[in-house]
């Protein structure tokens, strides 16, 4: 039986690899699209601020690793950080008028690859799939 872990990290280069042919049209990677995702979907969600720790949290990673993701989204014209007016220690980060609102974009090719890897599922299946990743991502964020 193969474990847990290693199906896992198979499910996930297999997703990562169909997001990033996705991706790589527009010119990113997964990852930094995912990104890009996040800061739509706070804008979108009324967020009036949105700094670097804020993804950093969302994401699960490093204040380095980011630092470099929004240096290259922003070089790529895909979003602003201006300093903050609410602390100027922070940087208010935005998204440019060619990303506001591609939190849609990235939520219908999502469900377009989870659809081609779960072809042979039913929708319960399907359902509880998605139901126990969740139940997994809350034990993750509790630790």
């Amino acid at each position: 039986m193969m474990p847990f872990g290693l199906k896992i990290a198979i499910i996930n280069r297999a997703f990562r690899k169909k997001l990033d042919e996705k991706a790589s049209a527009m010119g990113l990677t997964s990852v930094q699209l995912r990104v890009l995702g996040s800061i739509s979907r706070l804008e979108a969600a009324g967020e009036t601020e949105i700094h670097q720790n804020d993804l950093e949290r969302i994401e699960h990673v490093t204040h380095p690793a980011m630092t470099k993701m929004l240096q290259r989204l922003e070089s790529k014209g895909w979003i602003q950080c201006v300093p903050s007016a609410i602390d100027r220690r922070y940087k208010k980060i935005t998204c440019t008028e060619q990303s506001a609102g591609i939190h849609k974009m990235i939520l219908a090719q999502d469900a377009e690859v989870f659809e081609e890897l779960c072809r042979d599922l039913t929708d319960s299946q399907k359902e509880n799939l998605n139901l126990l990743a969740d139940l997994i991502l809350q034990n993750i964020d509790a630790e």
